[in-house]
């Protein structure tokens, strides 16, 4: 499974950002990241767009993980977020 998480950061807030992430403690071994994939919107800020893999029997756990590394970024002004959960069909 993969949950999606796509980050909008003004352009005045991306050193909060980065401080965060540096001080960010790491994800268990069983979550895979895949970026960050970062879109610079001309004087808009940035979009950041991560995938976080794992097992579908994992979700619980990783949803939980996943969601306290999200938090560390709500102090950033203008921090957004959306995020989608992503599976593969079973064919």
């Amino acid at each position: 499974m993969r949950i999606k998480c796509t980050f909008h950061i003004p352009q005045k807030s991306v050193k909060g950002y980065a401080r965060q992430v540096t001080e960010l403690s790491p994800l268990p071994e069983f979550i895979t990241i895949k970026g960050p994939f970062i879109n610079k919107a001309e004087g808009a800020g940035n979009h950041i767009i991560t995938l976080y893999e794992f097992e579908k029997t994992k979700f619980a756990e990783a949803l939980q993980n996943i969601s306290k590394h999200i938090d560390a970024f709500h102090g950033v002004p203008g921090f957004a977020f959306s995020a989608q959960v992503l599976g593969k069909a079973d064919l």
